[in-house]
């Protein structure tokens, strides 16, 4: 399932009040990891075949969380904590990532600010990976990625913008287009991740889908909390498009 939510039309880009200043720098940040790293294969330096495949082993080891050495290994582990979360394993997990920051991570920004959404969004990445790690605490598997501090940005977007009307495409309805309020597209999402998660919990190489739902969970209770100190948004966000549609 691809998405794309309805942002508003006071969203701007750099040099203007309420720019994403935070999420415009996330997604700088991962995308030049990843281009300067072996998981691109931009860099010749990296060898080609098996060499490559080695230097991107050895890259995930020593900048991913592995949990075995997180709960037993060196006292610098922990630090992984935080690195990972600009790691990304391919280019189709980088776009991803990237694709659900971008839609989701300016509202989410301009509604709680920018100081307290980029601590809001490193504790939520490593609570997600700390959750995925505790479940799997003897696994030697290698996790990197930014979803799980993604997917709390989609957890406080659903509590935030209930109503923000999201445009889904489904695979198994031939790629139509639909449009739906947040409150229904992101609960479903978040199903999807949490049966996901229970059929695959022996912690083998795939996707973190616990990451996801720990991350989910965590991105919206804290805005839940924090919406409990102030008016919930009522108003469905406009289109920057013009679709001016329910």
């Amino acid at each position: 399932m691809i998405v794309r939510a309805v942002q508003r039309s006071a969203a701007r880009w750099a040099g203007r009040p309420g720019t994403p200043v935070v999420t415009h720098a996330v997604l700088a940040v991962c995308c030049t990891v990843f281009l300067l790293g072996p998981a691109s294969g931009l860099d010749a330096a990296y060898g080609t075949g098996p060499d490559l495949l080695s230097a991107q082993t050895a890259y995930f080891a020593r900048w991913g969380v592995v949990p075995a050495q997180l709960w037993h290994g060196s006292p610098a582990a922990p630090a992984t904590l935080l690195t990972a979360l600009f790691v990304h394993g391919n280019w189709l997990h980088l776009l991803g990532n990237m694709l659900f920051l971008h839609v989701f991570g300016a509202m989410t920004e301009q509604r709680m600010g920018r100081t307290p959404f980029a601590f809001f969004y490193l504790a939520t990445g490593v609570l997600a990976l700390l959750g995925y790690a505790a479940a799997h605490a003897d696994s030697t598997q290698t996790l990197v990625g930014a979803s799980g501090a993604i997917s709390g940005v989609l957890g406080a977007f659903l509590c935030l913008f209930p109503r923000a009307r999201v445009t889904s495409l489904f695979p198994f309805l031939f790629f139509l287009p639909l449009r739906f309020p947040a409150w229904v597209v992101l609960p479903f999402w978040f199903a999807l991740q949490w049966m996901a998660a229970g059929q695959h919990s022996d912690g083998r190489p795939g996707v973190a889908y616990l990451a996801h739902v720990v991350g989910f969970s965590a991105g919206f209770g804290y805005a839940w909390v924090r919406t409990r100190r102030g008016a919930r948004v009522k108003n469905a966000a406009r289109s920057t498009e013009g679709d001016t549609e329910p």
